[in-house]
């Protein structure tokens, strides 16, 4: 049943501009499938759905579809809002931010395309960045303190 809904989901939302959960929520019902808001929450995180921006606003799309234009421009926002600090060692990168935003941070790394990234660990206003391989931290810290100035 689960895999059925990830399908439907994926051809809502590459057929229509699906810009809230109500609305996916209803458009599954449409479908014969009959789920709760908390379910297309959880759908949506498990097939790492994204908003995109568009003429009309945002909407939701798979993870593989092109990244907005703006999406640097809007990590540097990010960065200048919430990152305070940007230090490395070894082959880790720690990011301080501001209470209740390293999610956020850690999130956009996450789906930077970095490939040397392997994964980000955030608590509250703490980002741990894991980087293989070693050699590649400098440049990776350098791109990152390039978005704070």
């Amino acid at each position: 049943m689960k895999a059925r809904r990830h399908m439907a989901i994926r051809d809502i939302v590459t057929s229509q501009k699906v810009s809230t959960q109500e609305q996916l929520c209803e458009a599954l019902s449409n479908q014969g499938f009959l789920v709760t808001q908390a379910t297309v929450s959880r759908d949506i995180k498990e097939l790492k759905l994204v908003k995109v921006s568009s003429p009309d606003g945002y909407h939701y799309a798979l993870p593989d579809a092109p990244a907005p234009r703006s999406s640097m421009e809007r990590m540097r926002r990010l960065f200048l809002d919430t990152v305070l600090e940007v230090t490395d060692s070894e082959n880790l990168l720690v990011f301080k931010t501001i209470p209740g935003s390293a999610h956020l941070v850690a999130s956009n790394i996450d789906t930077a395309g970095i490939p040397e990234i392997v994964g980000t660990v955030a608590g509250d206003d703490t980002i741990i960045v894991v980087i293989k391989p070693k050699k590649a931290v400098p440049g990776i810290l350098n791109k990152f303190r390039s978005l704070l100035q």
